[in-house]
């Protein structure tokens, strides 16, 4: 019998990425894992990205929030209206290729698939390159090393959070698969009741897949089935924000999974060395607005520790994107090598 999966889209001014990612989907082969429901959840984007959709041949819903209710939050609200064997959540930067669902539904079928609760896809660039597609579970060290910037001198010691292509040339159980092409055994999601909203961006697939390895469920990366990635086409466009969305998620995480003492001698180092670090780079390169952005972004920090979850900008509006110049990575029509 060949397995079901519904997919979950979760969109926030991602563009014609969308569309593509939805063309791409009506085109793949279903012919070992065939598409139920395709649900997009739309996070009040303001570029029209979630019109005139269309996926012929799927059947596709549009869920639109009037508000933007965080990445984990609007995975849930996909999921709970689907009742498939597996829910794929994609991000809308992606583009499946033809082959994409036939090969993970030959490997789901497969009797060493069965001991495995997530599943997900080598991630390719414009040319079908190898980009970041499994990471390790942070560790102190880790973090330690990314923000001391010891990570790029003793990579040895302080290992980088993201598995490099180099070190990922096969298929094989994996701390966890990123989260833009994230497959979940539907019994999994529900026994862990789906993401922990508490992550209003970042980390919500790592806390998920550590959660799931400890109910006997590993992950796996499947490297013969491939998916374009174009990277950060949403989350580009936070500027600074994005930054404190990150160190909350992190700071949550290291709460939840770490020994306290750790995590608080983490968040410790988040408050003082890793701004420290950040203000003497940006003021050796002469960048005053990139101070500027980091300072806010720790004042919002600390109102974020004193009193919960991020649920969206910080309340003053402190942080705004035009503070900072950052790279935009919103892209339009790309000549590349990308699925057909």
């Amino acid at each position: 019998m060949i397995p079901l999966v519904d997919v979950v889209i979760v969109n926030w001014n991602a563009g014609v990425h969308l569309h593509n990612c939805l063309r791409s989907l009506a085109r793949a082969d279903q012919s070992r894992l065939r598409v139920g429901e395709v649900v997009v959840v739309d996070n009040a984007s303001s570029d029209g990205s979630a019109r005139d959709l269309q996926a012929p041949g799927l059947a596709l819903r549009v869920v639109r929030n009037s508000d933007n209710r965080g990445f984990a939050s609007a995975c849930n609200q996909g999921a709970a209206l689907c009742r498939s064997d597996f829910v794929l959540f994609l991000n809308p930067d992606t583009e499946l290729y033809p082959d994409t669902l036939r090969i993970t539904g030959e490997f789901l079928s497969t009797p060493g698939a069965q001991r495995f609760g997530i599943v997900g896809a080598r991630m390719v660039d414009e040319q079908g390159s190898p980009r970041i597609s499994a990471s390790r579970f942070p560790s102190p060290r880790m973090y330690i090393g990314g923000m001391t910037g010891l990570d790029r001198l003793a990579p040895g010691l302080f290992p980088p959070h993201h598995l490099r292509p180099q070190h990922l040339p096969s298929s094989g159980p994996v701390d966890q698969v990123i989260g833009a092409f994230f497959l979940v055994r539907r019994p999994l999601f529900n026994e862990l009741n789906g993401f922990d909203e508490g992550y209003f961006l970042y980390l919500e697939e790592v806390d998920f897949a550590l959660r799931a390895r400890r109910l006997g469920w590993p992950s796996y990366h499947l490297a013969d089935a491939r998916v374009y990635h174009a990277e950060a086409i949403s989350s580009a466009q936070l500027g600074p924000w994005r930054h404190y969305l990150l160190l909350c998620s992190r700071t949550r995480y290291m709460l939840r999974h770490w020994p306290r003492p750790q995590a608080w001698l983490l968040t410790g180092l988040s408050l003082s060395v890793e701004p420290a670090a950040r203000l003497v780079a940006a003021a050796l390169r002469g960048q005053a607005l990139n101070m500027r952005a980091t300072l806010a972004v720790q004042r919002a920090f600390l109102r974020w520790l004193r009193h919960g979850r991020p649920t969206g900008p910080p309340p003053d509006s402190c942080i705004s994107t035009r503070q900072v110049a950052e790279p935009r990575h919103v892209r339009p029509a790309l000549t590349r090598r990308r699925p057909a």
